[in-house]
């Protein structure tokens, strides 16, 4: 699972950066195309939600998808860890 936030649904209100407990979001510091100036994800994989909602089979916090009044911050699926290939050359 990845947090996504949503810059065309959020206004910029920064109830997310207050209430969450693991302090993943900071206060933006560019605009998005309404002029809004959009929190931004600071180091989302301390979220244990993301990590480790598989596991658990359910949300372990979401307070900061709870607390958005534009429900602008959502999870989207990732794709599973691929192995590649890699090569050393000494």
């Amino acid at each position: 699972m990845k947090l996504v936030i949503d810059e065309s649904r959020c206004k910029g209100c920064n109830l997310c950066t207050m209430v969450c407990p693991y302090h993943i979001f900071q206060e933006g510091d560019r605009l998005n195309e309404r002029g809004i100036i959009v929190p931004r994800l600071d180091r989302p994989e301390r979220c244990p939600n993301c990590r480790l909602q598989k596991l658990y089979g359910r949300r372990l916090c979401g307070a900061c998808a709870l607390i958005c009044p534009d429900q602008a911050i959502h999870w989207d699926e990732e794709k599973p860890y691929e192995a590649q290939k890699v090569v050393i050359e000494y």
